[in-house]
């Protein structure tokens, strides 16, 4: 076991440490076991553990004393992470779990360090089988990668060509002592329910069950690899004009199975997660359909596809605004405005829409569009309205665009437009 252990970690990129995901069962005991035996012999970053206590089990306060207790007489540092995993509404338990718990990890990693997690050969062929139920492609079909960007660095597997019942013989012959989550037994969970009655029907008819789901999600990982080098060539011949952005007409020349797969690599890139197929499909027809004057909007969960004249937005969803909202400032200090997520600076009032210095040190009003706004412009009054069309400014950014006034005169549109000068 330690041979292969070995072998999968030399294939890690360069890091300033390695964060051992431990939970204190089985598997992550036996991680932590190889890994403080090999970094002792070899020359391996440093070690530290990461414990998420979830306050889901009542016996989470006993699995955070157990993990304290192996660190300790290994002599490796333990973070311990509180988080909040309840489920939103309609949402899995177990999934509310996970993501609590990478979100905290990630959260407190650093540039280039790799999160180790004992995932190991059963866990695959068990994820594998969950993504073809689900109707998954190949992305999903590639099941857990060996190695994938995470927070601001890694997330590695290096188990995933073992056997449980390898880590199992590791551990008794090495004497581990590990808890069990009650929660493991719980067929609820669709894993739980496929592990325990589905997986051992399986290897009784197919004893190298495992094996071969193991390598099915490899040869899946390198179709999708392949369908995600034709999303970039095809996304580099459909930019849109403004950053970011695809050109409608652009995609519109992509046979179907090419645009579907250029808008998922498209989504990917940006951090956002996949719409399911119907959804990507109403998409399409809604994006690709629509009038020149139109502004579809197509959203999921986390997500929304936004477009105006011919460029395609995709973003997470707006937050509302309420444009009624109004602030006083005295720009001798900056004006944060947490709503919007900006930070408004006295000498961008100056140096970007050459106000007299004189104004900013009396009170100025910042608030939203409420129609009809005009403003001084290359020596003309101009409607504010038409100069966003003509700046090309999407509508559902016009109305979320600080405007600042002195008195009654609007002076300045914050960060979107050229001062009057320029």
């Amino acid at each position: 076991m330690l041979d292969t252990l070995a072998a999968a970690l030399q294939r890690l990129p360069p890091a300033p440490r390695w964060l051992i995901g431990l939970s204190g069962g089985l598997d992550s005991h036996v991680l932590l076991h190889g890994l403080h035996g090999l970094v002792r012999s070899q020359a391996f970053p440093p070690l530290i553990a990461v414990h998420v206590h979830h306050g889901l089990s009542p016996h989470a306060d006993q699995w955070q004393a157990h993990c304290e207790s192996l660190c300790r007489d290994l002599g490796i540092p333990l973070q311990v992470l509180g988080v909040d995993a309840g489920p939103a509404a309609g949402e899995s338990p177990e999934a509310a779990a996970r993501a609590a718990r990478y979100r905290a990890i990630a959260a407190v990693m650093q540039s280039g360090e790799v999160l180790l997690t004992a995932h190991h050969r059963r866990d695959q062929a068990e994820t594998l089988l969950l993504q073809l139920l689900r109707g998954a492609g190949p992305a999903g079909l590639a099941a857990m990668p060996r190695l994938k960007p995470f927070g601001p660095g890694w997330q590695a597997r290096p188990l995933l060509d073992l056997d449980r019942d390898t880590l199992a013989d590791h551990a008794r012959k090495a004497g581990l002592v590990w808890v069990e989550d009650d929660s493991n037994t719980d067929p609820r969970f669709d894993r739980n329910l496929l592990r325990q009655a589905v997986m051992p029907r399986l290897r009784a008819r197919w004893p190298s069950v495992d094996v071969t789901l193991s390598r099915a999600a490899m040869l899946q990982a390198e179709a999708q690899d392949l369908l995600a080098e034709r999303a970039r060539e095809d996304l580099e011949q459909v930019r849109g004009r403004a950053s970011g952005t695809l050109s409608v007409v652009g995609l519109a020349g992509l046979r179907r199975p090419r645009l579907r797969n250029a808008l998922r690599g498209w989504l990917q890139d940006k951090g956002l997660p996949m719409p399911g197929r119907a959804r990507l499909e109403s998409l399409i027809e809604q994006m690709l359909k629509a009038g020149p004057d139109a502004c579809p909007r197509v959203a999921w969960a986390g997500a929304e596809v936004r477009r105006y004249r011919d460029d395609l937005h995709a973003m997470r969803p707006l937050v509302p605004v309420d444009v009624g909202q109004v602030w006083q400032w005295t720009p001798t200090a900056p004006l944060q405005l947490p709503e919007l997520g900006i930070t408004l600076d006295p000498a961008v009032l100056q140096s970007i829409w050459g106000l007299d210095p004189s104004i900013l040190t009396v009170p100025l009003t910042v608030g939203f569009r409420r129609g009809g706004e005009v403003i001084r412009w290359r020596g003309e009054t101009r409607s504010l309205k038409k100069l966003l069309q003509e700046a090309g400014i999407p509508p559902w950014e016009r109305d979320r665009l600080p405007l600042i006034h002195v008195d009654e005169q609007l002076v300045a549109v914050w960060g979107m437009l050229p001062g009057p000068q320029d």
